[in-house]
């Protein structure tokens, strides 16, 4: 059996690759040749293409066959519309920015993203509501319609925020570096209670060899993927503090004051939560975690404390500058609580409307209910 994986040098890259080596598959990768990959076997042939273009697509697989696409990089919509004559069996990676609300949680009543997020909830309705969302929602779409057409047998997967090793632009070093640098708090939208459903990169690509095991559950369909466990934004702050061995006193603030943060949000969006429904992917295809979360994210700390990424003059002015923005919001924080406790106020002890009286015979208890 022959399988190709379009990308295949990223995160989730080698664990697909020698993933499906396992299963048995001879494999290609097809790449622009700007990355590649120790984990990689050298046995693995290299298809050098861009498949972000029709043509340059074609002419990387003219003459080529396989009975298994994976595609994880490039423009899906022109994979889809092309591999028809290369192959029966495609299955093509997307994401969540399809979902309608993800950056525009107004454009759902009540506002924001229903919780948990099925595969069949809104999707970007046009290029005018969330340009980037809109292309993802299309690509997926014509990947489905070239099942429904019958040109090959496909599976689509969303991915949530990857993290892990191998990442461009891993926004977990922008957390290792305020504990490298001895920061005393970090700010946090919300007190950091958002929620966004996030993938170990060893977790989604066995979701994605899942599928690839069984062809005939999986054709026709779509599926949310991501770890089992999702953890608060303030949650992985402090995962993260443990492995890096020190603590960040979180500065909770609202949404829209918590500029030092934003870059941590999924596409620097707003705070609202986006939690993948994983029911679908559990109960057809069997998914569970190959690594548990706190494990995952571990992990992903101790990769990049060994293989640091390069932090060009971009990133050390915006990190300096978040510094600076979150010492000032310290500052009005501090003050707001100041005045927020000298607040004249009563906090009554919670008791619950049940009556339990003390012995029998009593119409009410010795709190009158």
């Amino acid at each position: 059996m022959k399988a190709l994986v379009i990308g295949g040098t990223g995160p989730t890259g080698p664990y697909l690759v020698n993933g499906l080596i396992a299963q048995g598959y001879d494999v290609s990768i097809m790449h622009r040749g700007t990355h590649d990959s120790d984990e990689i076997p050298r046995s693995v042939e290299r298809i050098i293409g861009d498949p972000h273009f029709r043509e340059t697509l074609r002419d990387a697989l003219r003459g080529r066959t396989f009975d298994l696409i994976v595609a994880t990089y490039g423009r899906i919509r022109y994979i889809a519309e092309i591999v028809g004559d290369h192959t029966d069996r495609l299955i093509t990676v997307g994401g969540a920015p399809c979902y309608r609300g993800t950056l525009t949680p107004g454009a759902l009543f009540p506002a924001g993203l229903e919780t948990p997020l099925r595969e069949d909830a809104p999707k970007v309705a046009s290029e005018e509501e969330f340009r980037f969302g809109y292309l993802v929602r299309i690509s997926e779409d014509a990947v489905m319609q070239g099942h429904a057409e019958g040109r090959f047998s496909a599976t689509h997967f969303r991915y949530p925020t990857v993290y892990g090793p191998r990442q461009l632009t891993p926004k977990i070093w922008a957390i290792m570096r305020r504990f490298m640098d001895k920061r005393p708090y970090i700010v946090l939208p919300d007190g950091g209670l958002t929620v966004t459903s996030r993938g170990y990169s060893e977790n989604v690509a066995h979701a994605v060899l899942l599928a690839a095991q069984q062809p005939d559950i999986a054709a026709g369909q779509i599926y949310n993927c991501g770890d089992e466990r999702q953890l608060t934004l303030a949650q992985w702050i402090e995962v993260v503090g443990k492995e890096m061995g020190g603590a960040l006193e979180v500065i909770g603030v609202p949404d829209q004051y918590a500029y030092s943060s934003r870059s941590l949000m999924m596409f620097s969006g707003p705070s609202n939560h986006q939690i993948f429904d994983l029911f679908k992917i559990k109960s057809e295809l069997g998914y569970r975690d190959r690594v548990p979360t706190l494990d995952a994210i571990a992990r992903t700390v101790r990769w990049y404390r060994d293989n640091p990424p390069d932090e060009n003059s971009e990133f050390v002015a915006d990190i300096a500058g978040h510094y600076r923005t979150e010492d000032a919001i310290a500052e009005v924080y501090r003050d707001a609580c100041d005045r927020l406790a000298a607040i004249d106020h009563v906090e009554r002890d919670f008791h619950h409307p049940y009556p339990h009286p003390k012995k029998p015979g009593l119409d009410r208890d010795h709190r009158a209910r």
